[in-house]
C-alpha cells in the first residue's frame, strides 16, 4: 500500500510538470504570435502611408525580406525563454479574439516611429530624391529591424523588461546579435549587394532617442492595455 502511494505521488508530479511545461509552451506561442502579429501590422501601415507620399519605395522588397528573415531569425530562441511564474499557474486560453485587439493596440506604436524616423531622413539628412533613397531606405533598415526586435522584450512580459522579468539567455543572445548585424550591415561591404549604403554620424543620436521613446511609450501603453484588457 505504502508503494503504491509513493507511485502515485510521482505520477502526479509528472502530471503537474506536464502541465506546467504545457502552459509554458502554449505561452510562449502567444509571444510569437503576438509579436508577430502587432510588428508586421506595424510594417504595413508604415509601408501603405510612405507610399502614398514619397517619391521613391521607402524600403525596397529586398531589403524587406532581409529585414524579416533577419527579425524570424531571432524568434528561433522563443521557445526557450522563460515565462513568468504567474502565467502558468492558471491554464491559458485560445483566444483569436484577443489576439486581433493585441496587434491593433500595440501594431501602430511602431508606425509612430517609423514615421518619425521617416521625417528625420527627409528634412534632417535630406534623403528627398531617388537618388537619395538609398540613404533613406538604411536608415529605415536600421530602426524597422531594431523596433522589431526591441518588441520581443517589451511584450513577452507584462512585467517591467529587463528589471522585473528577464528572458532567457539564448533569447538574449539571439536578439542582440540580430541587432547587431541590423546596424552594421549598411556599413558592411555587404551593404551594396542589398541596395543598403553608410548612415552618417548624426543618424546614430536619433537612434537612440528613437529607440527610448518607443520603449518607454510601449511600457505606457502595456500597463493601460493590461488595466483594461488583462493578460494571458
Amino acid at each position: 500500500e505504502a508503494a503504491d502511494i509513493i507511485l502515485l505521488e510521482k505520477n502526479l508530479m509528472v502530471l503537474e510538470e506536464g502541465v506546467i511545461q504545457g502552459r509554458r509552451t502554449f505561452s510562449n506561442m502567444l509571444k510569437y504570435i503576438r509579436m508577430t502579429a502587432s510588428s508586421n501590422f506595424g510594417n504595413v501601415f508604415s509601408v501603405l502611408v510612405a507610399s502614398a507620399f514619397l517619391p521613391f519605395l521607402p524600403m525596397l522588397p529586398l531589403q524587406l525580406l532581409v529585414q524579416n528573415l533577419l527579425y524570424d531569425i531571432s524568434q528561433i530562441a522563443i521557445p526557450f525563454d522563460n515565462v513568468d511564474e504567474e502565467l502558468v499557474r492558471k491554464p491559458l486560453k485560445w483566444n483569436p479574439a484577443d489576439i486581433g485587439r493585441f496587434m491593433v493596440f500595440f501594431g501602430p506604436i511602431s508606425s509612430i516611429f517609423d514615421l518619425s524616423c521617416f521625417a528625420l531622413m527627409w528634412y534632417v539628412f535630406d534623403a528627398r530624391t531617388p537618388a537619395d533613397q538609398g540613404l533613406f531606405q538604411s536608415g529605415w533598415f536600421v530602426v524597422g529591424l531594431l523596433t522589431q526586435t526591441l518588441i520581443v522584450h517589451m511584450i513577452r512580459t507584462p512585467k517591467l523588461p529587463f528589471l522585473q522579468s528577464i528572458a532567457a539567455p539564448p533569447l538574449l543572445l539571439m536578439t542582440g546579435l540580430i541587432m547587431a548585424i541590423g546596424v552594421a550591415l549598411p556599413m558592411s561591404p555587404l551593404a551594396g549587394y542589398f541596395k543598403l549604403q553608410a548612415l552618417p554620424a548624426g543618424y546614430w543620436p536619433f537612434l537612440v532617442a528613437i529607440l527610448f521613446g518607443y520603449a518607454v511609450l510601449t511600457t505606457a501603453l502595456k500597463k493601460l492595455y493590461i488595466r483594461r484588457y488583462g493578460w494571458q
